[in-house]
C-alpha cells in the first residue's frame, strides 16, 4: 500500500504554479503506437498553463459537456431513447466527441503538455487512456463480472427489520465489492422477499440511496469517483477517514426507512401479509468462491501499485500487472462458476459495455476542462469544504459523479495552499487540502443518489425493479423522493462536518 502522509502547510509556503512551455502542433503519421510509449513524466497532469488561451479551452470543453448532457437527456427524449439503448450508439457519440478533442490537442499552438504535434497528443492520450481509463474500466469490469457469479436466493417474511438488515448489509458490502457489485448481488433477493407486498417502491428507492451510492464511500473499489482519486495519488486506505460521514448518513437513512416502512406495512392488505408470512423459502447462497476472487481484486488494487515495491521485497511492480491480475481473477470466476448461476442472475456484459463505451469519450474529453480548471480554478469562488461538497454534489446529481469528482479534485489542487491547513501529498509531488478532498469525495459519492443518472447502478436497479413489476417513480418523481429525504440529510451533514 502507498503511504502518502498528510502534512500541514507551513506559514512560509507559497502557492507554486510551474509554467508549461508552449508547444507547436504538427500533423501526425502514427497515433496508437505512441499511446503506450509516451513517457510518464510528460503526462503533465498537475501543472498550470503559462499562456493557455482560456477562451479556447472553454470552447473546447463543449465536447465533455455534450457527452454528459447526452447521458442525461437522450434516454428521456422520445425520438432518441430507443436509439440510445444500444451501446454502439453510445460509443458513436462518445468516440466522435473524443476525436474532436484529439483534433484540438493535435493542432493548437499553446499546449498543456510539453511536446509538439503527435507527441503532445500521444501524451494526452497516454494520460487519459492508459493511465486512467484502462485501470478504471478493468476494476469495474472485474467487480461486475465476479459479483455476477454470486447468487443469493430465498424468500422470508418482508418485515421492516428484514428489509432494513438487507439495506444495512448492502451499505457495508458496497465499499468492498463496489456499488455496482453490491447492487446486482442484493436487489433481486430483496425484490423476491418483498414480492408478496404491495408497497415496495420506497424500499427500492432507499436501496438506491444506501447500497448503490452512500455505501460505497469507504474504499476506492466502492465507487468510481474514489477509484479515480486513487489513480491520482490518494492512498488506498485514506478513504476510511470518511467513516464518520458514512455512519451518520447510513444511520439517518435507515432510521427514516424504518419509520416509513413501518407506516407502509400497516397499510398492506391482509391478503398480502398472509401470503408474505406463508410463502417462505430458505436463504441460499451460490457461488461463494467468488467472494475469494473479490477479495483478490481488492488486494490487487491496494498492493500492486505500479512503480512501487511489493511490500516486504525490493521488487518493483511493473505497469499493468494490477490490471492483469484482476482480469485473471475474472477468467477464474467465469470458469469456476456454474453457468446456471449466471443464467439465473440474467448476467450479461451489456451493462458494463455501456460504461466502457461512454467513459472512453469522457476520459479523453475531460482533459480540456481539467486544464481549464488548472488555469482558472482559483477564480471560481469555491474556498471552503461546504462549497466543494455542494458544488461537487449538485453536478454529480445530474452529470456522472466520476468525472465530476475529477473536475473538482483538480480545482482543489489549483487553489493556493492556505497556511495551517492539513494537506495530503499526492503522487508526483502535488498536494491537496484534506478538508476539501473529504468534501469532494462525499459530495460525489453521496449526491450521486439524487437522480437516476447520478451513478451507474441507479438505472440498473430501477430497470430490474420494473422488470419485476415494481412501478418506480419517473425521473422527476424520484427527485421528489431524494429532495424530501436526501437533501435535508445532506444539509444536516454539512452543519455537522463542514460548519
Amino acid at each position: 500500500m502507498t503511504a502518502n502522509p498528510s502534512r500541514v502547510v507551513p506559514e512560509a509556503m507559497q502557492d507554486q504554479a510551474p509554467a508549461i512551455p508552449a508547444a507547436r502542433m504538427r500533423w501526425p503519421a502514427v497515433l496508437v503506437a505512441l499511446l503506450w510509449a509516451a513517457p510518464a513524466q510528460a503526462s503533465g497532469a498537475g501543472g498550470h498553463g503559462a499562456g493557455g488561451d482560456v477562451s479556447a479551452l472553454a470552447l473546447w470543453s463543449i465536447p465533455f459537456a455534450a457527452i454528459l448532457l447526452g447521458i442525461a437527456v437522450l434516454p428521456l427524449v422520445h425520438a432518441t431513447k430507443h436509439w440510445w439503448e444500444h451501446n454502439r450508439s453510445k460509443l458513436l457519440v462518445s468516440g466522435t466527441l473524443a476525436l474532436v478533442v484529439c483534433g484540438y490537442y493535435l493542432f493548437r499552438d499553446v499546449g498543456f503538455h510539453a511536446e509538439p504535434g503527435i507527441a503532445s497528443l500521444a501524451t494526452v492520450l497516454h494520460h487519459a487512456v492508459v493511465a486512467d481509463y484502462i485501470p478504471f474500466i478493468v476494476l469495474l469490469f472485474s467487480l461486475y463480472t465476479i459479483s455476477g457469479g454470486i447468487r443469493l436466493t430465498g424468500d422470508v417474511p418482508a418485515h421492516t427489520a428484514t428489509n432494513a438488515l438487507i439495506l444495512g448489509v448492502g451499505a457495508v458490502l458496497a465499499s468492498f465489492v463496489g456499488t455496482t457489485g453490491a447492487s446486482m448481488l442484493l436487489i433481486r433477493p430483496l425484490l423476491q422477499i418483498n414480492s408478496e407486498r404491495r408497497h415496495v417502491k420506497h424500499t427500492v428507492i432507499f436501496f438506491i440511496f444506501l447500497v448503490s451510492n452512500v455505501g460505497g464511500s469507504l474504499l476506492p473499489v466502492g465507487d468510481p469517483p474514489l477509484f479515480l482519486g486513487y489513480l491520482k495519488g490518494v492512498p488506498f486506505l485514506w478513504t476510511l477517514q470518511l467513516w464518520p460521514a458514512w455512519l451518520i448518513t447510513v444511520l439517518i437513512l435507515l432510521a427514516i426507512y424504518w419509520a416509513l416502512d413501518t407506516w407502509y406495512y400497516r397499510r398492506e392488505p391482509k391478503s398480502s401479509i398472509r401470503a408474505d408470512e406463508t410463502m417462505n423459502e430458505p436463504i441460499r447462497l451460490q457461488g461463494r468462491r467468488n467472494f475469494l476472487l473479490l477479495a483478490g481484486v481488492v488486494l490487487a488494487v491496494g498492493v500492486l501499485v505500479p512503480g512501487h515495491t511489493l511490500p516486504g521485497t525490493d521488487w518493483v511492480i511493473p505497469d499493468h500487472l494490477r490490471e492483469a491480475v484482476q482480469l485473471a481473477l475474472c477468467a477464474v470466476s467465469m470458469v469456476w462458476t456454474p453457468r446456471q448461476v449466471r443464467k439465473d442472475n440474467q448476467f450479461s456484459f451489456a451493462a458494463i459495455g455501456e460504461v466502457a463505451a461512454l467513459f472512453i469519450g469522457i476520459f479523453i474529453t475531460m482533459q480540456v476542462p481539467i486544464e481549464l480548471l488548472h488555469l482558472k480554478g482559483a477564480e471560481l469562488g469555491l474556498t471552503g469544504p461546504a462549497h466543494f461538497f455542494w458544488a461537487t454534489g449538485v453536478l454529480s446529481s445530474f452529470l456522472d459523479n466520476a468525472p465530476t469528482y475529477v473536475v473538482f479534485f483538480e480545482t482543489a489542487k489549483a487553489l493556493p495552499l492556505v497556511p495551517g491547513t492539513e494537506v495530503l501529498n499526492l503522487a508526483g509531488g502535488s498536494a491537496i487540502p484534506v478538508p476539501l478532498l473529504k468534501a469532494i469525495a462525499l459530495g460525489a459519492v453521496f449526491m450521486g443518489a439524487n437522480t437516476y443518472i447520478g451513478n451507474g447502478p441507479n438505472f440498473l436497479v430501477k430497470s430490474i425493479a420494473e422488470s419485476r413489476g415494481v412501478k418506480m417513480p419517473s425521473f422527476f418523481g424520484y427527485m421528489a423522493w431524494s429532495g424530501a429525504i436526501l437533501i435535508p440529510t445532506f444539509v444536516l451533514l454539512t452543519l455537522v462536518l463542514f460548519a
